[in-house]
This record gives C-alpha cells, sequence and structure tokens, in this order.
C-alpha cells in the first residue's frame, strides 16, 4: 500500500510537471492556456513567416493571437487555429489577410464585417491585401534598382576623388596653413600680453605729454595776452608810414626827371665818377711808391 502511494506521488508529480512545462512553453511562445478565448480557423497558401503567437489585430489593436500552424495533406492548405479574446464576436462577413513586417516577422489583419456573429470554430476567408513589404517590393524596390547605378557611379567619382593627389596635396596645404595660423595666433597672444604690460608706461608717457601741452597752452594763452597789450595800431601805422617812404623813394629813383633819378640814370655823371675814382686810385697809388715827389720834409 506504501508502494502504491508512493508511485502515484510519483506519478502525480511528473504529470503535474509535464502539465507546467507544456504551459511554460506556450507561456514562452504567448500563448496563455488559463486565458478563456474563442478558437477560429483559416486557410492560407504560405506562411511567409507566420509564427505562433503572432497577433492578431482589428484597426491596430490586438484581439487574438496564432494558436496553431498546421500543414492540411488533404487540400494542400495550411491550416491556422485562431485564438480570439472571449469578448471578441467574430461577424459574418470578415475576413483576414497577412501582413509581413519590415523585420520578416507576420501577423494577421481581421477585416470586421456587417452580419451576425460566426459560431467558435468557423472558418475566416482570407484576402490578398497588400501589406507594408508588398507596398515596398512593388513601388519603392524598382526605385532603389533605377538608382542602383547612379550610387555607383557617385561611388566611383567619390572614389577617384579621394584617391587623387591634388585633394591629398590640398590637405596638406589647408594643414600647413592651419598650422600657420596657430602660430600666428599664439605670437598674437605673446603681443597682446607684451602690450598689456606696456600700457601703463604708455599712459603714464601720454599723461606727462598732455600736462605738456597743458603747459604750452598755459604760455600761449600768456603770449596772446601780452600780444593784447602791445600797441599794435602805432606800430603798423609806423611799418605803413615807412611803406608809404619807401614807395615815395622809388617812385623817386625810377623817375628820371627828379634828382634821385638824374642821379641814378646820367651815365655821363656815372662815367665820371669812374674816371675820378680811377684817377684818385692812380694818384694814391703814385704815392705810395713815390712819397718824397709829394711830401717835402726839412729839418732846420
Amino acid at each position: 500500500m506504501k508502494l502504491l502511494n508512493k508511485n502515484v506521488k510519483i506519478a502525480l508529480t511528473v504529470i503535474t510537471g509535464l502539465v507546467l512545462l507544456y504551459w511554460g512553453i506556450n507561456y514562452l511562445k504567448g500563448v496563455n492556456l488559463l486565458t478563456p478565448a474563442n478558437r477560429y480557423f483559416t486557410e492560407v497558401q504560405s506562411t511567409d513567416g507566420l509564427l505562433v503567437a503572432a497577433p492578431i489585430t482589428v484597426n491596430g489593436f490586438q484581439v487574438g493571437q496564432v494558436r496553431e500552424i498546421s500543414y492540411d495533406y488533404d487540400k494542400n492548405k495550411i491550416t491556422v487555429m485562431l485564438s480570439m479574446d472571449k469578448q471578441m464576436k467574430v461577424p459574418e462577413g470578415s475576413t483576414i489577410n497577412m501582413v509581413t513586417g519590415l523585420m520578416g516577422g507576420a501577423s494577421l489583419v481581421l477585416n470586421l464585417g456587417d452580419g451576425p456573429a460566426l459560431p467558435t470554430g468557423s472558418y475566416i476567408p482570407t484576402t490578398d491585401i497588400p501589406g507594408l513589404m508588398d507596398h515596398v517590393t512593388e513601388n519603392v524596390m524598382p526605385m532603389v534598382t533605377g538608382m542602383l547605378p547612379k550610387v555607383d557611379s557617385i561611388v566611383t567619382n567619390i572614389n577617384g576623388l579621394t584617391g587623387d593627389p591634388a585633394l591629398l596635396a590640398a590637405i596638406n596645404r589647408l594643414d600647413a596653413i592651419t598650422r600657420q595660423l596657430q602660430a600666428s595666433a599664439q605670437q598674437l597672444t605673446v603681443l597682446m600680453n607684451g602690450l598689456n604690460h606696456s600700457v601703463p608706461g604708455v599712459m603714464s608717457n601720454v599723461n606727462g605729454i598732455t600736462g605738456n601741452l597743458s603747459g604750452a597752452s598755459s604760455n600761449l594763452t600768456e603770449l596772446t595776452e601780452s600780444l593784447k597789450q602791445m600797441p599794435l595800431d602805432e606800430t603798423m601805422n609806423k611799418l605803413n608810414t615807412t611803406l608809404t617812404n619807401l614807395q615815395t623813394l622809388s617812385e623817386q629813383l625810377n623817375d628820371k626827371n627828379s634828382s634821385l633819378g638824374k642821379i641814378m640814370n646820367d651815365r655821363e655823371l656815372y662815367d665820371n665818377a669812374n674816371h675820378a675814382i680811377a684817377s684818385l686810385d692812380s694818384l694814391l697809388t703814385d704815392i705810395k711808391a713815390h712819397p718824397k715827389r709829394y711830401i717835402n720834409v726839412k729839418v732846420f
């Protein structure tokens, strides 16, 4: 009896473990065996990435999931068991289409009809409504195929440009210019630091120059005051009188009829004066040479 109880316990433990294992595997697949659901079926020609636990959506909202996928050898079709939420009632006229995602996974989209609710276990027909990947294949891929030669040409041109020695030389020149600019910036920094140290001395010199200018301005002010005190009017009158006399003298010298004009313009008087000066010079020369002829000194 004790042995029987022990075997029963072992059997119950094994059965419980198998049940838990089955439930755990389905749970990891996304199938919750404890959740009540309505089951429906559909037939597809190809799964195209459709897997167990794939979502079933209505207007983007998940209302169920794929429970099982099996192959019907009699009809040569693939039968898909659908597990719908208990509250989900599928009306007559509803259809299902399979949509392939960008990453390759597939899902089912339920298109609701407007008839009465179908009984559980009914077959829902499938329709060929193009999905996102179908649109990509039909519309985008031809454009991509047409762009590939252009892309290849662009890549070839880029390779030719990057392999051009002139580009490498230009980059080297640009690097040299950058180094020169950096050196210039450092020199400018040193210069600015020197100016910052020299500015106080320069400002002192400027202040000294400003003081000297202030002194010069004071001297000019004093000179102006002195000039104001001088009898400029009397001096100008005397200067005008002197200029008038000089002008009169000049007119007399230029007038041949005046005494000064005759003296200045008489050629004969000029020649006689020259002859008299020459005779006087000869006389003085002869006196120096023969003084006894003209000076007779007797001693008593």
